[in-house]
């Protein structure tokens, strides 16, 4: 699946898959190689934790390698701002409670919905993608039907 993210978050990716590589792999392979000198295996919970833990690590390097494999740079000052999509800042007002709100549309891995980042596979995300100024988006949500109202789209 191509993940569409910014240059900084590409790099960012870069960097964490380097350390995880570079630092916790080598730690991992130490771990496992002292409990092994612990002696019997069949009863050393130290080489268990160790195997599982190095497991694990493989296991977040494999999905960031697939990650940064499959990530397409968004350059920001090509983006249409005359309707929402990845990358853009939408402005609605949330017809229920006549509240309004600026999410900016992100792919997966940037997320925070304490930075106002929703993520364009969400059910707002998707709910707003395509729409243009003005026009209402019908979000399903675990809370019911939410309705959005477009009021700006920019960058």
């Amino acid at each position: 699946m191509i993940q569409y993210v910014t240059k900084d978050t590409l790099e960012h990716m870069k960097a964490e898959l380097q350390h995880f590589k570079g630092v916790e792999r080598p730690a991992a392979s130490r771990a496992i190689a002292e409990a092994r000198e612990k002696g019997d295996l069949k009863e050393n919970a130290e080489y268990d934790a160790a195997k599982e833990a190095q497991g694990l690590l493989e296991a977040k390097i494999a999905a960031l390698e697939g990650q940064v494999a499959s990530a397409r740079i968004v350059d920001e000052t090509t983006i249409d701002t005359s309707k929402v999509t990845i990358l853009t800042k939408v402005k609605v007002t949330n017809l229920n409670t006549k509240k309004q709100v600026t999410y900016q549309i992100v792919s997966e891995t940037e997320a925070d919905l304490k930075l106002g980042k929703i993520s364009v596979t969400s059910p707002i995300g998707k709910g707003l993608l395509g729409k243009t100024i003005g026009e209402i988006a019908e979000v399903t949500a675990p809370a019911g039907l939410i309705k959005f109202k477009v009021e700006d789209i920019s960058v």
